[in-house]
């Protein structure tokens, strides 16, 4: 479908969902710890969904940029992480594992909200208002797909990692958190030899078929 669009067209479908799609993970993340007792993204301005706040020039603009000019059809990048500080919590295992299921959780929740939208659309059948809702639709799920399955990937420091680490004993943690300084590296060798794409093939069709199916498409 997206096939269809010049490269001009395509970046201006996809600008929006995917600056919203990152800045709304991260968000996500600094509420979830406020709700435990760190105030700290709040004090720092972090909870806001201006996205200002939350760029980071390699991730939010330079990778998404690239994978989208180079047509590849697969698009993921990220923000500034919000700061969490863990001595705020009361049981520091059990809130970093909430606060780091917040992130892909709030991209499902987007998701659907871009479901709506791409529904809208379908429901209008007037094409010069119906097209831009179900671009924008269909950008706006595959790309909070892709962030809460990469997210939920069990690679330092991705979300799947803290979950995973929250059910370790806490030497097998430690141990395992140490990768966390090759999580960048691991995640662009998987990337670039399509491994990637290989592990979250089946999970992002059918995940997307579902969403799809629900926008009316």
């Amino acid at each position: 479908m997206m096939d269809e669009l010049t490269l001009v067209q395509r970046i201006v479908v996809w600008i929006l969902p995917v600056i919203f799609a990152i800045t709304g993970h991260e968000v996500a993340h600094g509420w979830m710890a406020k709700q435990y007792g760190d105030k700290t993204a709040e004090q720092q301005g972090r909870l806001t969904l201006n996205p200002i706040k939350h760029i980071d020039l390699l991730g939010t603009i330079v990778i998404p940029g690239i994978l989208l000019i180079s047509g590849t059809g697969f698009i993921f990048g990220w923000a500034k992480p919000v700061p969490v500080d863990a001595r705020n919590f009361k049981n520091p295992k059990k809130a970093m594992m909430m606060v780091a299921l917040a992130g892909p959780l709030s991209n499902l929740l987007m998701a659907l909200a871009w479901v709506l939208i791409a529904r809208t659309g379908v429901a209008i059948q007037i094409e010069f208002i119906s097209l831009p809702l179900i671009y924008s639709g269909v950008a706006g799920i595959t790309i909070n797909l892709i962030l809460a399955l990469i997210n939920l990937l069990p690679i330092p420091p991705l979300d799947g990692s803290r979950v995973l680490s929250g059910l370790l004993p806490d030497y097998l943690a430690w141990q395992y958190n140490r990768l966390e300084r090759f999580g960048f590296i691991i995640l662009l060798v998987l990337l670039a030899t399509n491994a990637l794409g290989l592990i979250l093939g089946y999970p992002m069709f059918y995940a997307q078929q579902l969403f799809f199916s629900l926008a009316g498409l």
